[in-house]
């Protein structure tokens, strides 16, 4: 399965030119994990280590998915944070280990005047094999799992206007 969601914002160039840094690429993944637990009112949440981030059902056996530590990248008009698919109960048996991976990317431009930059932002799932399909059915995800993940996701994308970034839990690329 693939699934990307995408948003334009634009915003003062000042503002963006004071968060565009590798710890704020940070936070920005940090922020859409908190997102998550406060859209599923905590009942989700992300356990973190070094290694691995693990989304879980209430309590850390329930392995809903779990990703590799993230991979980060940024220049000047370009930053990305990479999870990649590691397994899950969500995840087919068939899927682990193929390539699969969440991600966010940022791309920045000029706009109109000096005092606004444009900002595209993105999430995409690729690769993912969801258990669930192999299951029960590919229209039995679709109006499922599916649809949840593009409804949360279309509100994370819209909640970033605020510029309210979390704090990072792990603070690798803090300075």
């Amino acid at each position: 399965m693939r699934s990307t969601q995408t948003a334009e914002l634009s915003l003062p160039t000042e503002a963006l030119e004071r968060i565009w840094s590798p710890a704020h690429l940070e936070r920005l993944a940090r922020t859409y994990w908190r997102f998550l637990s406060r859209v599923t009112l905590g009942a989700i949440h992300v356990c973190y280590s070094e290694h691995e981030r693990a989304i879980v059902l209430l309590a850390r056996p329930v392995k809903l998915l779990t990703f590799q530590a993230p991979e980060y990248e940024l220049d000047s008009l370009h930053g990305l944070v990479r999870w990649r698919i590691a397994g899950g109960l969500l995840v087919a048996r068939r899927g682990r280990d193929r390539g699969g991976y969440l991600q966010i990317e940022v791309r920045r431009s000029p706009g109109a005047d000096a005092t606004r930059t444009h900002l595209r932002v993105e999430v995409e799932v690729a690769n993912f094999y969801p258990s669930i399909a192999s299951g029960l059915g590919r229209r039995f995800y679709d109006g499922t799992q599916s649809r949840i993940h593009v409804i949360i996701t279309r509100s994370f994308l819209r909640s970033l206007q605020r510029l309210d970034l979390a704090e990072s839990r792990v603070r690798r690329l803090a300075p």
